[in-house]
């Protein structure tokens, strides 16, 4: 019995050996190995470290809009998405990504957030049988006008002149309008913030959807009321919340 026990024992011995021959003592295996920043290519990581902190866990939306949303992806294509990510928007808070315009992210990371934003949250066909409005457009707008179409679709939420109601907040006061573009303007009121209760071009009154000249000159109306000097401190009378 004794002889039996010790045959187990040195066979064990030499198993524990063997199994450390592979893996020098100190020396980390090949699957902990931590991937510098700039090889990590998994869109969840990349998106997590890049993106959440304003778009929102799973594209849900946070400071910035949803990602996650259908109706934005539809209007926005993959040069879109990866023209934003990699240049960012200048005078907004998105910020560059691209090293080769001083940002952090390889090509080959931007390609991973772009074609993963779309594969994970766009739905195809989604705006095939309506004609939607173009992410961008090629009209003129005209403030006046844009006043008025302020008031037939927007006011019942925002309030007069865009200064907050109960529905939803102020979105002509100086610290909102100096931190959005023009093309941020639209793309919301084409995609609206289903995060937020705000519904798309087509919700705001049944039945009558937002025409590509109706926002482009509600646009046009809302930057008309940017401060010349966003640096300045904001005027009272622009900045009234509800």
């Amino acid at each position: 019995m004794n002889a039996f026990r010790h045959l187990y024992l040195l066979v064990a011995l030499a198993a524990i050996l063997a199994s450390g021959c592979g893996a020098p003592h100190g020396q980390p295996t090949k699957s902990s190995e931590v991937l510098a920043p700039n090889e990590v290519l998994e869109f969840g990581t990349l998106y997590a470290q890049n993106c959440a902190g304003c778009h929102g866990a799973d594209g849900r939306g946070g400071a910035a809009i949803a990602l996650a949303n259908p109706v934005y992806l539809a209007i926005a294509d993959d040069t879109v998405i990866r023209k934003v990510i990699a240049n960012g928007v200048r005078g907004t808070a998105m910020p560059t990504f691209a090293q080769s315009a001083g940002g952090m992210l390889t090509d080959a990371q931007i390609d991973v957030l772009t074609k993963g934003i779309h594969a994970r949250w766009s739905q195809r066909k989604l705006l095939d049988a309506v004609s939607a409005p173009p992410y961008t457009s090629k009209l003129i707008g005209d403030a006046q006008h844009g006043e008025a179409a302020y008031k037939t679709f927007c006011e019942s939420c925002h309030g007069p002149a865009g200064r907050g109601g109960r529905k939803a907040s102020a979105i002509s006061d100086d610290s909102f309008l100096a931190l959005v573009s023009d093309q941020s303007l639209r793309t919301t009121i084409i995609a609206g913030r289903p995060e937020l209760g705000a519904p798309d071009w087509r919700g705001n009154l049944p039945g009558r959807p937002m025409s590509d000249q109706e926002i482009t000159d509600l646009v046009a109306w809302l930057a008309s009321r940017r401060s010349q000097n966003p640096g300045q401190p904001y005027s009272v009378s622009n900045y009234e919340q509800h």
